[in-house]
């Protein structure tokens, strides 16, 4: 199955994070949890679709468009 961007994902799906376009970002996430093989639900996307809203390794974490353009995942 083809990774697709973060930034791409609708409101309610569930993906898996399978890899990172930027070694920076990869270790900022890793920091807060975001890891390849964890599982992410999409909660929000704000009207202007930046923020996004996810929820990852139990809690909460907003993430710029920007960010969320890095983040290559899979459908569940």
């Amino acid at each position: 199955m083809a990774h697709l961007k973060l930034s791409h994902i609708k409101v309610g799906k569930k993906v898996i994070i399978k890899s990172f376009a930027s070694d920076e970002l990869f270790l900022k996430l890793m920091e807060m949890g975001c890891l390849p093989g964890e599982t992410i639900t999409v909660e929000q996307i704000a009207p202007l679709r930046d923020p996004i809203s996810i929820t990852v390794a139990g809690y909460r974490l907003s993430l710029r468009l920007d960010e969320a353009d890095h983040i290559f995942v899979e459908e569940i």
